[in-house]
């Protein structure tokens, strides 16, 4: 097994097709597909089927590109860390965001880097922060913005802030950010809430407890846009960080309060893998965040947000 195998499996798995493998890694066509038949004999599995839609990576087959994937994305940091170029820093970066703030922070930290540090390249992968968390234990991330992470031995954390968590109504309930509502208002709606093994779930679960209400939820769903649109079309209120709605309620599609009597609050933090040494480009990312978070904090643009001190 050598590089220019994963590649070759990498690349067609990614495209779904041979022929476009090849124009994208400049090789000639049978090359290709002599790199995977190779690969095949030496491990004693078929590792992709054909389909009408194109070239599928079997069972055994998707095992061996999610390991090769990680594999080339380890010898391109490596490339990067022993090959640097002089007062430049370049590299890869996978950095991981919470949906609810991929809005606020996606577009300022890429606009930054690209004018500051254009030989860093990237990748956003946006997702919940169980899921998030499970990727940098695998080592798939490089950092990731999580939320009420406990202490672990895996990662690294950098506090960021503690955020209250909204009631999301209709824009016709006229809720309003300087009138706090008590959870029990907010359970008297029907709710469109994430699954029961959401971490903010679990938040909105403990919060009822407290206040000895029964959540009527009308609706699961793990995506925020649907719980968005759900509260949006009438049917029902839900439960999200402020942040995951400044820019519906600022255009009058939703109306939203903080939580009180009890109020329920996220913690986000910072987290890179504890056991990798982090690459100036992964530095250079991770500073620029704390720097987009901090100053979203201080000029009013994350809701009910409070910044921590590293050490709080």
């Amino acid at each position: 097994m050598d590089f220019k195998q994963l590649k070759a499996l990498v690349t067609v798995a990614e495209v779904g097709s041979v022929t476009r493998a090849a124009e994208v890694l400049y090789l000639a066509q049978p090359a290709v597909t002599r790199q995977i038949r190779a690969l095949e004999r030496e491990l004693g599995v078929v590792l992709f089927e054909r389909t009408r839609e194109g070239m599928r990576p079997t069972e055994a087959g998707a095992v061996v590109v999610h390991h090769g994937r990680r594999a080339l994305h380890a010898l391109e940091r490596a490339r990067a860390d022993v090959q640097p170029t002089p007062g430049v820093v370049t590299g890869n970066v996978t950095l991981g965001l919470l949906e609810s703030t991929s809005d606020l922070l996606v577009e300022p930290l890429v606009a930054v880097l690209a004018d500051e540090h254009p030989g860093i390249r990237l990748r956003l992968v946006i997702g919940y922060s169980g899921h998030l968390r499970q990727w940098l234990d695998d080592g798939d991330l490089d950092l990731a913005v999580l939320y009420n992470l406990g202490s672990t031995p895996s990662l690294n954390t950098h506090p960021l802030l503690r955020e209250r968590l909204w009631a999301v109504a209709p824009a016709s309930d006229g809720l309003r950010g300087d009138r706090p509502i008590p959870f029990a208002e907010a359970a008297d709606h029907p709710l469109v809430m994430p699954a029961a093994d959401h971490a903010l779930r679990t938040l909105v679960d403990g919060a009822a407890a407290q206040a000895k209400v029964e959540l009527d939820v009308a609706v699961e769903t793990n995506s925020m846009r649907v719980q968005k649109q759900l509260v949006q079309a009438g049917h029902g209120w839900t439960v999200l960080p402020g942040v995951g709605v400044a820019e519906e309620v600022a255009a009058g599609l939703l109306s939203a309060a903080p939580l009180g009597d009890p109020e329920v609050r996220r913690s986000i933090v910072l987290a890179a893998p504890r056991i990798t040494r982090s690459l100036a480009a992964v530095n250079v990312v991770a500073r620029t965040l704390i720097h987009q978070v901090l100053s979203a904090v201080a000029e009013g643009r994350w809701p009910s947000a409070q910044a921590r001190p590293p050490h709080s």
